[in-house]
């Protein structure tokens, strides 16, 4: 009797006056699952925007979905933080990161220059700041601040942004220099004011009918 190994794949069987056979084991079925829904990354996964103020703005998009159709990615202000700490988000709905940047506020909205911003206003004139959603209405440039990005006001907390020309631009008093000297940001006449560095690729994402909301 001999004594054979066995590799678990192939054995060969030899029978005498008859042509060695090979027999091949079965291999195992394939299974084929279908695939799962795909999984969106987490929305804000350090939590650098405060949540009634993401919920809100969630909402927002659903409510004015005809006038800000673009989806890909809105901006948010948090009036509630300090002129001095980064409050301009812009959430990247696709992927979940959310980037932070400064922007102030108006002069009316804080007479004592504070750095906090505690009154709100539509009314032309007031030099205060204007919350609710607004739409990005695109790039232009003015005689008097240069490069913007235009907004229309969607709701009646902000529906005269164009005739008060509420925009986001670029000013000195934004700034870091500005921000070291000072400890805090210089206040606009109502308008979304950004460092000069921060405008040019602001101005270009931002583009035409994405959601600014803001709030307090």
């Amino acid at each position: 009797m001999l004594a054979g190994c066995s590799s678990g794949a192939v054995a060969t069987v030899q029978t005498a006056g008859l042509t060695p056979q090979i027999a091949v084991q079965p291999r195992p079925p394939v299974i084929v699952t279908a695939a799962g829904p795909e999984v969106p990354p987490p929305l804000d996964p350090t939590n650098l925007v405060r949540k009634d103020l993401m919920d809100r703005a969630m909402a927002a998009l659903d409510i004015h979905h005809r006038r800000v159709p673009l989806r890909d990615r809105m901006y948010l202000v948090d009036f509630k933080r300090h002129s001095g700490e980064p409050r301009l988000y812009e959430v990247d709905l696709v992927a979940g990161r959310v980037t932070a940047l400064r922007t102030s506020h108006g002069r009316g909205s804080d007479p004592a220059h504070t750095g906090y911003a505690a009154d709100f206003s539509n009314t032309p004139d007031s030099y205060m700041s204007s919350i609710g959603a607004f739409a990005t209405a695109g790039a232009s440039w003015g005689s008097q601040q240069g490069p913007n990005v235009l907004l229309d006001g969607l709701e009646y907390s902000n529906d005269k942004a164009r005739e008060r020309a509420i925009i986001i631009h670029g000013a000195d008093y934004a700034d870091p220099e500005f921000l070291a000297r000072e400890g805090k940001l210089g206040r606009s006449y109502g308008c979304f004011s950004v460092a000069h560095a921060d405008l040019p690729s602001l101005r270009e994402r931002m583009g035409e009918g994405r959601l600014l909301f803001a709030f307090a």
